[in-house]
């Protein structure tokens, strides 16, 4: 007889300034709203049959209890830290501490920007990365997490 496959549950954090997508910079980060990439996602989730919640914060502490919460709450994360993927120790550690596999997420080629952005705090712990496709790079890496989740 064969195993019931165990559910998918996916966490999304959006961290600070991404509520401002759309009216922030459009020329960089384009002029898709969270709201639309969040409704893009939970279209694709219902499509790969799994259950998704996302978080924005602005606040680095809302981040990291988010995210200890996290660990006890979903298979897998996706997560954009924005400005503090490049700066916070602390959502670093929340991640290595719960344990979660998730894949780090960016809108723009963090790479292709300044200097200080091409450094992550996060990259070494995550799954996978997925950079510089806009809102795409979301839809991206929710279809990459829930294969790998899948096949563990």
């Amino acid at each position: 007889m064969a195993e019931k496959s165990q559910a998918v549950s996916v966490g999304v954090l959006h961290g600070p300034n991404l509520n401002l997508l759309g009216r922030r910079e459009p020329d960089i980060y384009g002029a898709e709203d969270l709201e639309a990439i969040d409704q893009r996602l939970i279209e694709l989730a219902r499509e790969l049959q799994v259950e998704l919640v996302s978080f924005q914060s602005n606040v680095e502490g809302e981040l990291v209890d988010w995210i200890q919460a996290a660990s006890a709450e979903f298979s897998g994360l996706l997560v954009n830290a924005a400005a503090y993927t490049h700066t916070s120790i602390a959502i670093r550690d929340a991640l290595k501490a719960g344990g979660i596999p998730f894949v780090e997420v960016h809108l723009t080629n963090i790479q292709a920007r300044e200097t200080f952005r091409h450094h992550s705090y996060l990259s070494d712990l995550a799954v996978g990365l997925v950079t510089g496709f806009g809102g795409d790079s979301y839809v991206l890496a929710l279809r990459a997490l829930v294969g790998y989740l899948r096949r563990r």
